[in-house]
């Protein structure tokens, strides 16, 4: 049988809770500090910027956090999402591999982030706030809170980094489509977007400088909120939906992963595949190999420093323990803008010094070519952040190939890559590069990092 399977649930199995991996850690998470006491920051401290739900979700060691009502209904909008066997991928491999894939490109924005934005923005309206400001990479977390803002009611205001801004006109207009307003970063808006923009006029902005800008907003207007897509655990609880729904799914199919692989960035669909099959294998269960891939020209689990620091350029947020290439780092402008972060999500970097999973990193190109050779045996055009994903499934096949074993593998193709066209129209033009990042600012930036005392 060379055709692709696809495993589907009855929306009835919409999981009715998110998992929270908190419960199951060998070792807490170090504390988030306040930026000026270096002390352990309350709930809060948190509160100018997110309503109560979020932050109690965001410090609990609860297992199990109820999805509310509302948010499971719309989720029945396109989930549960399919998972996919990769039979065609796996004859062109020639792979004794099997290889499956959660596809999350079925929600109305082309990625996992609604999983996150509906919530967010449900959570947000119960509070009462009218307005939500937000960063952007590549723009799929924009356009998925902006749809959850169209939904709610909710005024949504995005700050997209500037070079993602020029380079995916798509996802702008389907912010816009929604009813948002999207402003390229650095801005001259803020205080933190003039700042930046005084020292270098032409500058391509990061998703630290849009984060700084989005929160500086939200900070001096008491309507108003902020959101993250990533990084913060409680975005990566909402994900927790993506494996939870992968784990039944395969039970259909009689398999369990030998080997997990998503793509890393700030960690929020790694952590949505990933952290369910974590937990079980922590609980006793089977404990698959965990594998993180992130972009060679930002390598924050790979290169960078396991240290507390900022999570935005103008040090407006708290401080978190994270690997991290210094908040001042901006990586080159490739294409997989949600990639462009310069730390890690806290809890997936726990992980990693807690050995319970393992980074690689891969150049651009490498990543381009898995993803059109996946496109060609499965028919789905992967976003730029996804085709890392792949390339880190294609090369466990390749290795089951040469090692003689048949190992199952599971990767979240977190999104489609439509509104991407032009990354692939500059890769078919040979316009794409492989870039490194600056090893200079590289260390400039680290040797900025914060003195922490804990």
């Amino acid at each position: 049988m060379s055709e692709s399977v696809k495993y589907v649930l009855d929306e009835s199995r919409i999981p009715k809770t998110w998992y929270n991996l908190a419960a199951d850690l060998p070792a807490p998470l170090p504390p988030v500090l306040h930026p000026g006491t270096k002390q352990p920051i309350g709930p809060q401290d948190l509160a100018p910027l997110f309503p109560m739900s979020l932050i109690m979700q965001e410090v609990s060691t609860e297992r199990e956090i109820e999805i509310p009502g509302p948010v499971r209904d719309i989720y029945r909008q396109w989930r549960p999402s399919p998972l996919y066997r990769a039979r065609r991928l796996e004859k062109a491999l020639d792979t004794p591999a099997k290889i499956y894939y959660k596809y999350e490109g079925v929600s109305p924005a082309g990625s996992h982030k609604p999983n996150t934005a509906v919530a967010q923005a449900y959570y947000n309206k119960e509070a009462g706030i009218q307005r939500i400001t937000t960063e952007t990479g590549a723009g799929q977390w924009g356009s998925s809170l902006a749809f959850a803002g169209a939904l709610f009611g909710i005024e949504i205001k995005v700050y997209m980094v500037r070079v993602s801004f020029n380079q995916k006109p798509y996802r702008r207009a389907l912010m816009e489509s929604y009813g948002a307003t999207c402003v390229a970063s650095p801005s001259m808006e803020t205080q933190s977007g003039r700042a930046i923009l005084a020292q270098r006029e032409d500058h391509p902005g990061s998703l630290g400088i849009a984060i700084s800008e989005a929160v500086e907003v939200a900070a001096q207007d008491p309507g108003a909120n902020y959101a993250l897509g990533s990084v913060l655990n409680h975005v990566l609880l909402h994900q927790t939906i993506i494996g939870l729904e992968a784990m039944e799914q395969l039970e259909l199919a009689g398999d369990y992963p030998d080997v997990v692989v998503g793509c890393t960035g700030g960690g929020s669909n790694f952590a949505g595949i990933a952290f369910p099959f974590i937990g079980a294998g922590l609980r006793g269960g089977p404990k698959p190999r965990i594998v993180a891939v992130e972009p060679a020209a930002c390598p924050s689990l790979t290169r960078g420093q396991y240290a507390y620091d900022f999570g935005d350029t103008a040090h407006l947020t708290p401080l978190t323990k994270m690997h991290t290439l210094g908040s001042t780092f901006t990586p080159p402008g490739f294409h997989a803008g949600g990639l462009r972060y310069h730390g890690m999500a806290p809890m997936v970097s726990h992980l990693k010094e807690l050995g319970l999973l393992e980074a690689v990193a891969y150049h651009q190109l490498g990543c381009f070519e898995a993803g059109l050779q996946f496109a060609r045996a499965e028919g789905i055009l992967p976003a730029p952040e996804a085709n890392h994903a792949v390339k880190g499934a294609i090369e466990e096949a390749l290795k089951a190939k040469r090692d003689g074993t048949s190992p199952v593998i599971l990767f979240n193709l977190c999104g489609h890559g439509h509104f991407d066209m032009q990354a692939y129209i500059d890769y078919f033009g040979g316009k794409l590069v492989d870039q490194d990042y600056d090893e200079a600012e590289l260390a400039m930036a680290l040797s900025g990092l914060p003195s922490v005392h804990v």
